[in-house]
């Protein structure tokens, strides 16, 4: 049996010192442990459950020279057949939110590992696939991690690659509601997922008051760092068509005052 140094494995994140400084324990004790691989199909670090209530609930392994979060998606190996033929991928979370879909009949589904989505990411998926499908919870954070992936998708999507993001009931998350509801219910959700362009819209017009000339300047304001990332031509003249509608502007105003060109 192969042995490997002591050091090796501690960096690795398989063990782990004690807190007096002898020795050395298991820091998957009591966990189930699940591999996580690099799109070869290579074991590159671990994502670990606990058991009981010991926190953290969920413990991956550390960044690596071998294993890096923004860069490394799980199940991406295993999924690539299955995205190819629906042409679409759905992103959760985390990995038992990718099992419990895997088990239900749902294989065209990757997770990120305790991570915001990364431009990495997109650009490993977009490869695949022409349609990412972002599915978080519907609370607060989840918002706040499916903005994350837009701002990191604007600059990268081209005309025919597109974005949408479903956000399940709060309290749910897809572990939890394929158990529930099944696959039947959970694709019906998956057919509602918004477009990227209507979740841009929607969460911008809910921060400033539309009925003021003041909160459309600011609207205005908000989408245009967003909207010169947009390097597709016929998606960009659409979200400033959009724009104009929502603000009130001209479309030839609008695009000097975006300075972007047509």
């Amino acid at each position: 049996r192969k042995r490997y140094p002591i050091q090796l494995v501690e960096q690795a994140g398989l063990i782990q010192k004690r807190k007096t400084g002898e020795g050395f324990y298991d820091r998957y004790r009591d966990r189930v442990t699940i591999p996580i691989c690099d799109a070869q199909g290579r074991t590159i670090g671990f994502g670990t459950r606990t058991l009981g209530d010991e926190q953290p609930k969920y413990l991956n392994s550390p960044e690596t020279p071998l294993f890096e979060k923004g860069r490394e998606i799980y199940n991406f190996f295993s999924a690539r057949r299955a995205i190819r033929e629906a042409n679409s991928v759905i992103v959760v979370e985390g990995y038992m939110d990718v099992i419990a879909l895997w088990q239900h009949g749902i294989e065209n589904v990757v997770a990120t590992l305790g991570t915001a989505t990364t431009a990495f990411h997109l650009q490993k998926l977009l490869r695949q696939t022409d349609h990412i499908v972002f599915c978080f919870d519907g609370d607060k954070a989840g918002r706040k991690a499916a903005w994350r992936a837009l701002e990191n998708g604007l600059p990268l999507i081209s005309d025919g690659k597109y974005l949408s993001f479903l956000f399940l009931p709060e309290g749910d998350d897809p572990d939890s509601y394929v158990r529930q509801c099944g696959k039947t219910s959970f694709e019906h959700q998956l057919s509602q997922a918004i477009p990227l362009s209507e979740f841009l819209f929607r969460e911008l017009c809910a921060r400033n008051n539309l009925q003021t000339d003041e909160g459309r300047a600011k609207l205005v304001h908000d989408a245009k760092p967003l909207l010169r990332q947009v390097k597709a031509s016929v998606l960009s003249f659409m979200l400033i068509n959009r724009l104009a509608e929502l603000s009130g502007m001209d479309q030839n105003e609008l695009h000097d005052v975006l300075q972007i060109k047509r």
